[in-house]
């Protein structure tokens, strides 16, 4: 299994972010995860371009953006030039959504798709073909620190059994740590997002350790 952990970086400490970064990169991360938030299309507000930018001037391991604005359009052109690996953008946000991904991948980033819990697979099979990841999202979008939605797992072994053989990543974001981690990767995740098991843990190895265990044990949903 290609299992990679991405600490977000939503749930670290803001004014020591390089700090932070280096220490789960020593830990062992695969990814960092940064949420771009706007105010609209989730309550909450983050950073932007150009911290993100900042970021990737400090980091040694690939940036994995994901998107929850309501125009998404505007922002993939500076985060291909920040240096941002892969990015996603939210089906319920894309009024064109085969034209946005195209516009990912042209910039020579991963084009990824978020799904919130209560949006179905189905709107993502007219673009399978045109993804590299998809994202989905285990908690409402907007907040770190929510509690793991259950029903959550069912989804993401549809959505594994959905892509057949095709070469998809399935990320994972919300309540991820060392309980769900096992049922996770059991029912079809490759990539899972830890935001507050990893930065709110006193030792980031350990905490990385915990998750990539359970990870790899795995014990079914």
């Amino acid at each position: 299994m290609n299992l990679r952990l991405a600490p977000s970086l939503l749930s670290a400490d803001f004014a020591r972010l390089a700090t932070e970064i280096a220490e789960v990169e020593a830990a062992g991360a695969d990814l960092l995860h940064l949420d771009l938030m706007d105010g609209h299309f989730v309550p909450n507000l983050t950073f932007g371009p150009p911290v993100v930018a900042a970021l990737a001037r400090v980091a040694t391991i690939p940036l994995d953006a994901h998107l929850m604005v309501t125009d998404p359009d505007a922002l993939i052109p500076e985060l291909a030039a920040a240096g941002v690996r892969r990015t996603a953008v939210h089906v319920e946000t894309c009024r064109h959504l085969h034209r946005t991904l195209a516009g990912i991948r042209e910039t020579g980033m991963e084009a990824g798709v978020a799904v919130n819990p209560a949006s179905s697979l189905t709107l993502l099979d007219e673009v399978l073909a045109d993804i590299d990841f998809v994202l989905i999202m285990s908690v409402n979008p907007g907040f770190g620190g929510q509690a793991f939605i259950r029903s959550s797992l069912a989804k993401i072994s549809r959505l594994r059994q959905l892509l057949g053989d095709r070469d998809v990543d399935i990320s994972v974001d919300g309540g991820v740590d060392a309980k769900t981690a096992g049922p996770l990767t059991a029912a079809g995740a490759t990539t899972l997002i830890a935001g507050s098991a990893v930065f709110g843990a006193p030792d980031r190895a350990r905490a990385l350790a915990l998750l990539r265990e359970a990870a790899l044990r795995g014990n079914g949903p």
